[in-house]
């Protein structure tokens, strides 16, 4: 028999100025291998199968929504605004009043923006273990707490209000609202988390950390795939690019933006390509192209730049 299981709502925290980042842009639009931190998490909720994701906002908040919109279009996303930060209780409670009351009850992941190493099949296998546990609270956990939560609704909010009554201003975290519910004789759960994944990126050092370990994700996946890379640790391809069984990526390689290659085409080393186009068998060596389309078979280089919207014509077959 399939257990009834609620629903399953997902609030994202990004409203932080994240001022160790020394940056005019806002926190959670930092890149990493192509895709802004906030729209990683994002793409590992949707994974968990949300029926909606409220993002709550702060500083840049025009600017993040805006990103959001167009760049996860096909995702039911609502966006409220945190104009004061109180600590990511006072947001959660923002998040929660964001999404809409079309069911009864449900449950409800909270992630932070700066968590872009989480992976969609670990917020799954959360949201199941924090379900058949019956938990009220599940806490993701490392070797500390990873500041990831799966909460059910009806008693996370009066939890969070409990927190602000006769509060004087003082910020609360969602630690304070797990200890509420325990208080009350909820008991949490915990669920353990991969300690890469929990890894949060608050300066320039941890994002090159969190670029890292992308990078060699989107590299395994890859070769999984049939890709052959000679020396993954400097194949530096964005999470965007498309790739078909067979390619071969040499040292140097540099595939940005929304770059496709086909079959059997060899990028050869200090290839730099963004935006193109490369068809099945093509042979590349030290090209530089940006939005540029390069025929099957075509054999180019060595050290040639194209220009914005070149076009090399397939090679000929052979005899004709």
């Amino acid at each position: 028999m399939v257990a009834d299981f609620l629903p399953l709502s997902a609030v994202v925290l990004a409203a932080g100025r994240g001022a160790r980042m020394r940056s005019g842009r806002p926190k959670p639009l930092h890149d990493l291998c192509g895709r802004a931190m906030l729209l990683h998490v994002i793409d590992a909720l949707a994974a968990a199968g949300p029926r909606q994701i409220t993002v709550v906002v702060g500083h840049g908040a025009e600017e993040v929504s805006k990103h959001v919109a167009e760049e996860a279009f096909d995702l039911r996303i609502g966006f409220v605004e945190q104009p004061v930060q109180r600590g990511t209780a006072d947001a959660a409670a923002l998040g929660l009043s964001a999404l809409d009351g079309d069911v009864d009850d449900e449950d409800v992941l909270v992630v932070p923006a700066d968590k872009p190493l989480i992976r969609g099949q670990t917020l799954r296998a959360m949201t199941a273990k924090h379900r058949l546990s019956g938990a009220a609270a599940t806490v993701a956990a490392a070797e500390q707490n990873a500041e990831i939560y799966c909460f059910r609704r009806s008693l996370l909010s009066p939890a969070l209000r409990r927190l602000t009554a006769g509060d004087s201003g003082r910020e609360h975290t969602l630690d304070d609202a797990v200890a509420v519910l325990a208080a009350a004789g909820h008991d949490p759960g915990s669920f353990a988390v991969d300690g890469a994944e929990a890894q949060g990126v608050d300066d320039r050092e941890q994002l090159a950390f969190a670029e890292a370990e992308m990078r060699q994700r989107v590299n395994r996946n890859w070769m999984v795939a049939g890709v052959r890379i000679i020396a993954p640790h400097s194949a530096y391809i964005d999470v965007s690019v498309k790739l078909a069984p067979d390619v071969v990526i040499h040292p140097g390689v540099v595939l940005r933006g929304d770059t496709v290659v086909g079959e059997g085409a060899v990028i050869g080393p200090h290839t730099h390509l963004v935006d193109c186009v490369v068809g099945p068998q093509a042979v590349l060596e030290a090209v530089s192209a940006t939005d540029a389309e390069i025929g099957d078979g075509a054999k180019v280089g060595s050290y040639i730049t194209l220009e914005p919207g070149a076009q090399i014509p397939p090679a000929s077959p052979q005899g004709g």
